[in-house]
């Protein structure tokens, strides 16, 4: 699909009104919600056009230049004799002088009125701060603020978690106070490059080691350095000429040698009004994709739960009916075809999917059978017995049963449901081993065992890992989170496994149970009825509780035919996701092509 944007710039808005749709329709999953955020999703078009905009105001293409500005080579001239002064007066020291810009250093060839200037040559302070000495100890309740590199957000100062130390910490540490309109910019770690102009908010503050201050020689244009160290030009400097071995981090003497495109001053101010302007558009722009992506959320929500909440086998066909004539408009993003799967595990162990058969043997009987088989087993001290849980109350029962169904805890029909256990760094061997599982290790409900595999010697799990061994068809579940409540079956890659203690096995008598166990702790809809316990910041399912999950089973025949649906089911979920993919790559492709096309 060929890409055609205004060619006009002096009316940069057409990149925004003549594209919107594709702007808006570049939508990505994320994998994880980032700080402060629970959206699962990423707007990557509107990034790419916010990203866009500042990439065209630092290269003198967002708004038109004017033969009438005064140059910005009269403008630095200007500032190169106001840092002469300074340092005359004794109020900043003598620098080392920089190196002159070479044709080569510049990214691009300069607008009419601009120069290129090194960011060291601007500044009449430019280093990072320093710890308080005592480090956390320093703080105190409340003070002046100390800042640090949380704090420093792109969206502006956060001060949700912001430390304070006392006036004479303050004044001992005077050379790494900052003052409202001071640039701050993280010089290490994943933070690295996130910048904000210190606001008013505070009269001062001071920053830590993995904060820099740039605080400019002429303060008129602070807000277009500003608008040049957030732009994607100097961003990709920041990373590509980071240092350090453990950590990334900018050293002043890397700093100070940026290469900064300078613009005449009245054409800066009007480059950031144009950049403000946008950003709005790209504001309301954002705020109108969210709501109607959450508005679709909610709405495949409520007509989901239509189906679980259906009374009966009519109202679930009229219910799916309404939903199936709109299905290629409902389910269109991940969260919504995600949405669809858990409604269709919940509605099978409901006993809602497939039709009951009252020819089937009852579960009742299934379980009379395994009770008489563990009895026997007891006996034949092939089993150890264990403690009785109390009786099912109705009150646990999470909704009524089909005809032939029963509620039966897990512990009643699995053997010796135990969690593993942690072995001596010494019994850790090569892939001759027994592979050993973690909680990293179950994902998207199966085991990756390519991610971090270890494996353990024979002798130890056999003798003192007895308890924790594990065999092809064992459901398991994580019991401390995160990650809590993942669910995997072993597979049958290697004859046998072993786990710590993080994790649970479900092993039961007959094992033609196993799927429809692993489909029942997929749907999660026992997680609410187990109490959590906070440990360490972590919650945790206890094996106890492990073993008295309420398990609402079906006839075996009816599980084996609920299990072949799902599975029927899931390959449409799957191929819905497949198509999804493909259609957001070609939305990124179309993105980043407008983008390209934008910069020439």
């Amino acid at each position: 699909m060929r890409v055609e944007i205004g060619k006009d710039i002096s009316k940069p808005e057409q990149l925004i009104t003549e594209h919107i749709d594709i702007w808006t329709s570049a939508v990505l999953a994320k994998s994880t919600s980032g700080r402060g955020s629970s959206k699962k999703y990423e707007l990557y078009g509107i990034t790419k056009l916010r990203e866009l905009i500042l990439e065209l105001a630092v290269r003198g293409k967002l708004v038109p230049q004017d033969d009438n500005d005064e140059p910005a080579s009269v403008l630095l001239e200007k500032i190169s004799d106001e840092k002469a002064y300074l340092i005359k007066e004794g109020e900043i020291k003598k620098t080392k002088l920089l190196p002159e810009l070479t044709e080569d250093e510049k990214p691009f060839e300069s607008p009419q009125g601009w120069c290129f200037y090194r960011l060291g040559d601007l500044v009449e302070k430019l280093g990072s701060g320093s710890t308080p000495r005592g480090g956390r100890n320093a703080y105190v309740s409340e003070g002046i603020p100390f800042l640090r590199s949380q704090n420093v957000r792109n969206e502006g100062l956060d001060d949700s978690d912001i430390a304070y130390i006392s006036s004479e910490t303050h004044q001992r540490m005077n050379n790494t106070i900052v003052y409202p309109g001071d640039i701050l910019l993280n010089i290490t770690g994943a933070s690295l490059g996130r910048t904000i102009i210190f606001p008013n908010t505070y009269p001062e503050a001071n920053v830590s080691q993995h904060v820099t201050i740039i605080r400019l020689i002429d303060p008129n244009i602070t807000p277009f350095i500003y608008l040049c160290i957030r732009s994607p030009l100097l961003q990709k400097i920041v990373w590509e000429r980071q240092v350090g071995m453990a950590i990334e981090g900018l050293s002043k003497k890397v700093l100070e040698l940026f290469e900064i495109p300078i613009p005449p001053l009245a054409e800066q101010k009007r480059v950031v009004a144009k950049v403000d302007e946008l950003m709005m558009l790209c504001d309301q722009l954002e705020q109108q994709t969210e709501s109607s992506i959450d508005a679709h959320a909610t709405l495949v929500e409520v007509l989901l739960a239509t189906l679980t909440d259906s009374a009966d086998a009519d109202e679930l066909a009229q219910n799916w009916a309404r939903i199936s004539e709109h299905f290629d408009s409902l389910f269109t993003t991940e969260q919504s075809i995600e949405a669809l799967k858990q409604t269709v595990l919940q509605l099978a162990v409901m006993g809602k999917l497939v039709p009951q058969n009252p020819e089937d043997e009852p579960a009742s009987v299934l379980l009379e059978k395994i009770a008489e088989e563990k009895e026997r087993l007891i006996e034949d001290k092939k089993i150890k017995p264990r403690k009785a849980l109390p009786p099912i109350e109705n009150e646990e029962k999470l909704f009524d049963l089909p005809l032939g169904w029963e509620w039966c805890r897990l512990d009643d029909i699995c053997d010796g449901i135990t969690s593993g256990s942690t072995p001596p760094k010494s019994s850790f061997i090569d892939e001759t081993g027994i592979p050993y599982l973690k909680v990293y290790n179950i994902r998207n409900q199966k085991i990756d065992f390519e991610y971090q595999p270890q494996f353990i010697e024979e002798g130890y799990h056999s003798s003192s890992l007895k308890r924790s061994q594990l065999c092809p068809g064992d459901v398991i579940m994580n019991i401390v989170g995160p990650p809590l409540g993942k669910i995997a079956i072993i597979p049958d890659t290697y004859p046998q496994w072993n786990c710590n203690q993080a994790i649970v096995m479900f092993r039961p008598f007959i094992s033609d149970l196993n799927k429809f166990i692993y489909t029942y702790l997929v749907s999660g809809m026992f997680l609410d009825k187990i109490a959590l316990i906070g440990t360490a910041g972590q919650d945790n399912i206890s094996v106890t509780k492990s073993r008295s999950i309420l398990l609402p089973t079906p006839p075996l025949a009816e599980q084996l035919r609920i299990v072949a649906k799902i599975d029927e089911l899931m390959v449409i979920c799957d191929q819905l996701k497949l198509s999804l993919k493909q259609s957001q790559e070609t939305q990124v492709q179309l993105t980043d092509a407008l983008v390209d096309r934008a910069l020439g």
